[in-house]
């Protein structure tokens, strides 16, 4: 699973004119699957980035997480994290997992999440979506958890 996540002091998404997804300050963080990622991987990144400090402490380091700080997460799935760049000028998608494994992964962090922060805006699956942001710092990171990664971490 891979999340491109944004600090920021706003973010909305719309969907054919409409606003579905609007958060204040907190993270915009871009989701995607790839091949054999499965609920473990999504859960293991989920937890990472609510506790990635990125926000500021009294001193301005960055010590403090979303679930410190309570701030908004709007979660916008992303196929396109996915890509391989390495040949050519056009990339090749082959790594994302298949749309349907996609949704029901990103469905599943959206779920978890809600279950564990308190302010959690969406993106919609599969859509033609406008993503507008103020990036604060700017600060971005990006996360990636790997199958393997999780299986021996997991022993």
């Amino acid at each position: 699973m891979i999340a491109l996540l944004q600090r920021v002091s706003e973010a909305s998404v719309r969907v054919d004119g409409d606003t579905v997804g609007a958060i204040q300050d907190g993270l915009l963080v871009l989701v995607c699957a790839e091949k054999g990622d499965t609920e473990r991987e999504a859960d293991a990144l989920l937890a990472k980035l609510l506790g990635y400090r990125v926000f500021p402490d009294a001193a301005g380091k960055m010590n403090r997480s979303l679930a410190d700080t309570a701030g908004g997460l709007l979660l916008v799935p992303q196929f396109t994290l996915a890509a391989d760049t390495k040949s050519g000028t056009r990339p090749s998608f082959s790594p994302a997992a298949a749309p349907e494994d996609g949704r029901r992964l990103f469905e599943h962090v959206v779920r978890q999440a809600r279950g564990r922060h308190g302010i959690v805006e969406t993106g919609k699956f599969g859509a033609d979506m406008k993503v507008s942001l103020v990036n604060d710092g700017p600060v971005t990171f990006w996360l990636q958890v790997d199958p393997v990664a999780v299986s021996v971490a997991g022993r």
